[in-house]
């Protein structure tokens, strides 16, 4: 309400936070005192709880969300390995926590944001964009086979092929390359080849935004599978690709926002 006595604490969020499913607001809160004192307030003593409860919405809201739901595990964030956008190990414990914690709190709003490692992702890029590139050689003979095309990713090299779809990637490459006496390419070791081929590989920032949009998406179709109503998932542009450092924390991640 419009009043000079109101609160500036979000307090729409902190009821969307404390009530359940049900649209109940469960609060265990021990209570002390005389009821022959004229001081003691039950009362009171709600309402100082009720400001505590609304001040960590506003200042921790994951903190708090985590502490209702148990465990008190942070869910401000979710970690990926470099280059990846795959939810795995510590990520879908840290999934499971946010979508029983959303299911149970249905007026509780996420925002994603994806980021990305400037440094590690951009390595990581590289090594994924050359695998796919050897990748593509087994898929073209396989197709030569008759056999049916997959996508690249799917496509496994195993040890005693990648000899072979190295020096095929390396022949097809457009960079200069190392000539011989009588100026054709030279038969160079495998890896050299690899180094060469890695140094041509060139990651731009559009490589590292769809990367960082790739992230924020599988999470939302994680969310979304799992029970979650899309209108309540909002997918955010990140100001800036790389994150505000946090101890202990990845950059290669995305960041959530409760509303």
């Amino acid at each position: 309400m419009e009043s000079p006595q109101a609160t500036k604490l979000p307090v729409r969020l902190a009821i969307s936070l404390l009530k359940d499913r049900k649209g109940e607001i469960h609060l265990d809160i021990p209570v002390t005192g005389s009821l022959d004192d004229p001081k003691f307030s039950v009362f009171g003593i709600i309402l100082q709880v009720l400001g505590n409860l609304i001040a960590k919405a506003a200042t921790s809201p994951f903190a708090l969300i985590g502490a209702i739901m148990g465990g008190g595990q942070q869910l401000d964030n979710l970690e990926f390995e470099s280059w990846s956008a795959a939810i795995a190990g510590a990520g879908e414990a840290k999934i499971n926590t946010l979508l029983k914690a959303l299911k149970d709190r249905p007026g509780v709003n996420l925002e994603i944001e994806g980021h990305v490692d400037m440094e590690k992702d951009r390595e990581g890029l590289k090594q994924l964009f050359f695998q796919r590139k050897l990748k593509a050689q087994k898929l073209k003979e396989l197709v030569k086979k008759g056999q049916p095309s997959v996508p690249v990713d799917e496509l496994k090299i195993e040890p005693p092929e990648y000899p072979g779809y190295l020096k095929l990637a390396y022949k097809e490459e457009k960079f200069p390359k190392p000539k011989n006496f009588i100026g054709m390419a030279k038969d160079l070791p495998n890896p050299e080849m690899e180094k060469l081929m890695l140094t041509h590989i060139a990651i731009n920032e559009s490589d590292l935004r769809t990367l960082a949009s790739q992230r924020s998406v599988r999470v939302r179709e994680t969310l979304v599978k799992n029970g979650i109503e899309g209108e309540r998932l909002f997918i955010i542009e990140p100001k800036s690709l790389a994150p505000e450092k946090k101890d202990k924390v990845k950059d290669s991640r995305v960041d959530f926002r409760l509303k």
